[in-house]
């Protein structure tokens, strides 16, 4: 069983930014999809981003903008930079892997692997 192990994350003031990353050795990321989701407290699942096997990034509207996805040079590492923070960004987030995704599937939790989560966090 791969499990992505995940890395980044933390507090930070309004405005500011962090970066989190992913990595699953012994797993190649070639030819499937690599993404990001959030959870908060009390709230549902919610998409955040991820990208198709040609490198392609979709983004949800919440984080258009302001967040970045990307993968590494070595296959098995995925990025999300996120810029601009702001307290409704504050969420456990993790990185997930399979052979398709979408913003929707991740918010149903419909991936073959996922990441132990990141805490985020975000103060005014």
């Amino acid at each position: 069983q791969v499990q992505p192990v995940q890395s980044g994350g933390g507090s930070v003031q309004a405005g500011g930014s962090l970066r989190l990353s992913c990595a699953a050795s012994g797993y190649t990321y070639s030819y499937d999809y690599m993404g990001w989701f959030r959870q908060a407290p009390g709230k549902e699942r919610e998409g955040v981003a991820f990208m198709d096997s040609r490198r392609r990034p979709t983004y949800a509207d919440s984080v258009k903008g302001r967040f970045t996805i990307s993968r590494g040079d070595a296959e098995d590492i995925l990025y999300l930079q996120m810029n601009m923070l702001q307290p409704e960004d504050t969420a456990m987030y993790y990185c997930v892997a399979d052979p398709l995704l979408t913003l929707y599937r991740m918010k149903l939790g419909v991936f073959r692997f996922s990441g132990q989560g990141t805490q985020v966090t975000v103060f005014a």
